[in-house]
């Protein structure tokens, strides 16, 4: 099987720089912009960096808004919990509405009647391409008048679960107005916890065998006000506020039996953490048209909040009373965070030729308490990217060929890391018929190390472990490859994918012998190399060739591999899987979603990925729609963690959510619209970055 796939890899590499080599001697060609000749009949065209989707009158008239459609491209799901459109693929996804960057509520602002196509780019483009793995593009209709608003909200009867929303958007003549509100509320009283530490230390033999009861939950809230004015074939001007209010709270009491060699100890502990934020952010794009060919675009997103966390964690002897650890830990981020990017774009007669320059920093304050002490002390974070791409289509050949530079500079108390890398990226596509394609993308890209892997927090986990970060991590270096085969009829949406990761100085959590506090710390490495192969089936079936029985799979035979700074390789093999069988009659629609849960690396771990076996029925009435369903049928949400072999410390964990055990939950939903809005082409879309926490 190795050695197939590596071939086939082989292969590939060789075709592809043959291929670019080629390229580059050829004058004088005359080509176009990637295009698909495909049958009418079909709604599916396959690119070499997307496919195009369109949709018939039946799946028009059944769906409540765009939301709906894009739940019935093949390899897009409703997320449950979130209620949110995800990949079934994983990553992060990045949703667009003509071009600007749109949230859940936007989608749900778009009446189905209005959506032209949408664009699913597996492949996305240079400007989003260290942004999002996935990208999805719903192309619109648009007038000068209309209003559109509707609300909704979806709750279970017997727990804490909640996700409410609301929208509202007006457009007169060249101006846009937009409002959106939403509010994701948990609050469980029923997590269970069992949580194993065994390990040698100076020379005897420890072990904490934990079980943990904890009432834990969070309330988010996003409001967004938007304006846009569209000068068509001139400019767009649009100003974006939004303010996103989070906090989070956990309180968990247990108790543990503590052994070192033959004696032991009944212990007793609390564990007390919590968070909070508000994140007020301003979002400016601007775009002119120079000329028939030519376009600038500029994106500014700028930031500036505080975010608050905290941890108080008790653990004594029951029957004494002595203490076994005192843990506090406080800490107050301030965090100011700016991304500007600057893009043009060129029509030639060959293709499309698109750059940009982006910078992104983050700089953050922290006024820290813990067990070392207490501290103040600034890090920074400053990411630049150039890039530039050209693409184009030669008969039955297509094209994307691009070059980035990026530059990662982490400054914190301890240490500076400061490293310019070349980022080219290969995309080559061939049509073999009108319903099949084949494609190749090869990628080389660095990954910064996340804000919590480089702090220098200390807080206890257990006796005698802690968790801390390395402040002198330096980034991954990832080299992707892959060969997607793709196919498409009436009844069938396939793709099959072989992929090759390879992944230098790998992030690699580990435990370690810390002198400072003695014990044992998990802390974090970079480690020699990473490889990640196999094979991803994905697709849909349509028995009927309508919505009427819909089966939708991803099947991922998956080999995983990591050497650590050691030189000790950490070998794993898993089949990632999900499922979902759908069906709609009329005004009537059923789900039902399941997996079987599998083992993933994560540093000196193996974590599952969370179960599912939910079902939802609705039904659709004038501008009503009346939902109702089941999570987790029969079995509460669970997770698990162990640690691998090699690990100085072996640990296990088992988290069970009571409160979501055939969680009943009913929704009820109200949407309206009349006339269209003016959307903009927008190039640019930007985030600044997440909150610090540890």
């Amino acid at each position: 099987m190795k050695k197939t796939i590596y071939t086939l890899f082989l292969l590939s590499g060789i075709f592809v720089f043959s291929q670019e080599k080629q390229n580059d001697t050829v004058e004088g060609t005359k080509t176009k912009e990637i295009q698909a000749v495909i049958l009418k009949s079909q709604r599916k065209k396959q690119f070499a960096d997307k496919a195009v989707y369109t949709f018939d009158k039946e799946a028009l008239e059944k769906a409540r808004y765009a939301k709906d459609l894009l739940q019935t491209l093949p390899e897009l799901q409703l997320d449950p919990v979130s209620n949110t459109i995800t990949s079934t693929k994983g990553g992060t996804t990045l949703f667009l509405i003509n071009g600007i960057e749109a949230t859940d509520l936007h989608i749900r602002s778009i009446a189905p009647a209005e959506v032209v196509k949408v664009e699913y780019y597996d492949i996305p483009p240079a400007r989003w391409s260290t942004r999002a793995d996935t990208v999805i593009n719903i192309l619109t209709r648009s007038t000068e008048t209309g209003y559109v608003f509707g609300a909704d909200s979806f709750f279970a009867l017997n727990t804490g679960f909640l996700n409410s929303s609301a929208y509202a958007n007006y457009t007169k003549g060249k101006n846009n107005f937009g409002l959106e509100y939403s509010l994701n509320l948990r609050d469980y009283n029923d997590r269970r916890v069992n949580s194993i530490y065994d390990y040698q230390l100076d020379g005897k033999h420890y072990r904490s065998d934990e079980d943990r009861a904890d009432h834990f939950g969070y309330t988010f809230q996003s409001v967004a006000l938007r304006y846009t004015r569209l000068v068509p074939d001139n400019y767009a001007l649009q100003v974006k506020l939004n303010t996103d209010i989070f906090s989070r709270f956990s309180k968990g009491t247990g108790q543990s039996i503590f052994t070192a060699d033959n004696s032991n100890e009944e212990h007793a502990m609390f564990k007390n953490n919590g968070s909070d934020y508000v994140i007020p952010k301003l979002d400016v794009y601007y775009s002119k048209k120079i000329g028939e060919k030519d376009e600038v675009s500029i994106n500014v997103v700028g930031s500036h909040y505080t975010t608050n966390t905290s941890e108080t964690a008790k653990e004594w002897i029951t029957g004494s009373g002595l203490s076994v650890y005192d843990n506090d830990m406080m800490l107050k981020a301030k965090q100011t965070s700016v991304v500007g990017e600057l893009a043009h774009v060129h029509d030639f007669t060959a293709g499309k030729l698109s750059s940009g320059y982006r910078i992104s920093s983050s700089s953050i304050s922290n006024d820290l308490n813990n067990l070392a002490g207490y501290s103040q002390y600034k890090v920074n974070y400053l990411e630049q990217y150039f890039y530039t791409e050209f693409s184009g289509k030669a008969d039955q050949f297509s094209y994307r060929i691009g070059a980035g530079l990026t530059n990662i500079h982490n400054k914190s108390a301890e240490n500076t890391f400061d490293e310019w890398s070349f980022t080219p990226k290969v995309i080559l596509g061939y049509q073999l018929k009108n319903n099949q394609n084949l494609r190749y993308t090869g990628s080389y890209s660095p990954v910064s190390p996340w804000s919590s892997a480089l702090s220098s927090n200390v807080v206890q986990l257990a006796p005698n472990i802690i968790q801390r970060g390395n402040p002198f991590l330096k980034s991954q270096q990832v080299f992707s490859n892959n060969l997607t085969y793709s196919f498409n009829n009436k009844y069938f949406d396939f793709n099959a994918t072989l992929f090759y990761r390879y992944t230098d100085r790998i992030i690699n959590q580990y435990y370690v012998l810390d002198n400072e506090f003695g014990g044992y710390a998990l802390t974090y490495e970079n480690g020699k190399n990473a490889q990640r192969y196999g094979v991803q089936l994905t697709g849909s079936y349509k028995p009927f060739g309508n919505s009427l029985l819909v089966v939708k799979a991803v099947l991922t035979p998956t080999s995983e591999l990591v050497r650590n700074s050691q030189g000790a390789l950490i070998k794993n093999d898993l089949i990632g899987n999900y499922f979902v069988l759908s069906s709609e009659y009329k005004s009537f629609s059923l789900q039902y979603q399941f997996n079987i849960p599998v083992y993933s690396l994560s540093g000196a771990f193996l974590n599952t990925n969370e179960n599912q076996n939910n079902v939802f029925v609705s039904y659709k009435h004038k501008n009503w729609t009346f939902s109702t369903g089941m999570y987790w049928i029969g079995m509460p949400s669970e997770y698990k963690t162990k640690s691998l072999s090699e690990s100085a410390v072996d640990y296990r964990v088992h988290t069970q959510i009571m409160n979501n055990k055939s969680m009943f939950v009913l929704g009820l939903s109200y949407d309206f619209s009349k006339g269209k809005k003016t959307e903009i082409q927008r190039k640019l879309n930007n985030e600044t970055a997440p909150a610090a926490t540890f």
